[in-house]
């Protein structure tokens, strides 16, 4: 019986976008935007906010995010289902889940030299 590859959970963070939108294109913008609202981050942390996909994020900050740009938590994250790729490994009938390090990863020989 062939095993239905399982959606993995995902999102996209559209922080980037929804500043263009109303011309906010330097990062540095929302620093005192969110001071003013009692979050204190540095540039690198918000630079790192807006250009990438943060993993955690605190509530008072997306409150303060949507204030700012007049939006709601829908609108800066959109969940995604995402299907694991599967391979047959050729031992058995079922497939298993391949990661994406694992194949783009390829075996280097180790060269073990004596030192004089």
């Amino acid at each position: 019986m062939a095993r239905t590859p399982q959606p993995r959970l995902g999102y996209r963070w559209h922080l980037r976008r929804l500043m263009a939108a109303q011309e906010m294109f330097a990062t540095t913008t929302l620093v005192p935007l969110l001071a003013e609202r009692g979050i204190v981050l540095s540039e690198a942390q918000v630079y790192r906010l807006v250009t990438g996909t943060p993993e955690r994020l605190s509530l008072r900050t997306l409150t303060a995010l949507c204030d700012i740009l007049g939006c709601t938590p829908n609108d800066l994250i959109e969940p995604v289902a995402e299907t694991a790729a599967v391979k047959a490994t050729g031992t058995t009938g079922k497939p298993t889940a391949v990661s994406a390090t694992a194949k783009t990863r390829t075996p280097r020989r180790a060269d073990i030299t004596r030192s004089k």
